[in-house]
């Protein structure tokens, strides 16, 4: 009896101990706006390509056209059919980015998390590229999308010259995408290398199992 009862008491502490070592890792905003980022840039990138598909080559300046010299022919083929889908598509997955941004950042500062969290759970160069993808990549995306908008620019005309034309800001915008997509590829890599599914469960749930766990 004695020795049912040590050993229930010895598995009780333990079972605390394993669930201290539980850490939260993200809050509920985090993850919201993660996932919901996460959707909307998926959206971006296979409209992008729609849009991109109806026109394949890439300019600097106000103009271009076929007949004029390009920057940059793409890979692509012609196919001007996908275009009406992709630009609605691609109108509505940007506004969802821009407003999940705005709450992320309002999040960031009024609570505290690009701070005191970041400090804690990320090395310095983590920290400088999820910042540097936040407060320059993301924005940079955004304002290049707009300068392309006749309506946006017609409303706030110096937009439209802030790339140097309108076929700049479409060129600006395709390789702003691009590093986005190279980060995003980059830090799906390092959650892999880092314990994946420890990761995710920390993305999805908020908290995660020590690695020397197993999970």
């Amino acid at each position: 009896m004695a020795i049912e009862i040590i050993h229930e008491a010895i598995r009780m502490i333990l079972s605390r101990q394993r669930m201290t070592d539980i850490s939260l890792r993200h809050s509920l905003v985090v993850r919201i706006t993660h996932w919901t980022n996460t959707v909307a840039l998926l959206a971006l990138i296979i409209s992008g390509i729609a849009i991109l598909m109806a026109h394949p080559r890439l300019y600097w300046g106000e103009t271009g056209a076929y007949g004029s010299p390009a920057l940059i022919e793409l890979p692509l083929p012609l196919d001007t059919y996908q275009s009406g889908w992709g630009r609605s598509l691609h109108f509505l997955a940007a506004w969802i980015c821009v407003l999940n941004g705005i709450w992320y950042i309002t999040f960031g500062f009024v609570s505290g998390h690009f701070a005191k969290e970041q400090s804690i759970k990320y090395g310095a160069v983590q920290r400088l590229a999820y910042l540097t993808v936040a407060f320059l990549l993301l924005p940079l995306m955004i304002v290049s999308g707009l300068a392309m908008s006749p309506a946006v620019t017609a409303g706030v005309p110096f937009l439209g010259g802030l790339f140097g034309g309108h076929q700049s800001s479409r060129t600006v915008h395709f390789f702003v995408t691009n590093l986005l997509v190279l980060f995003t590829i980059a830090h799906i890599g390092m959650v892999y290398l880092a314990g994946f599914r420890s990761r995710m469960r920390g993305m999805i749930l908020g908290r995660e199992m020590p690695l020397k766990e197993g999970v």
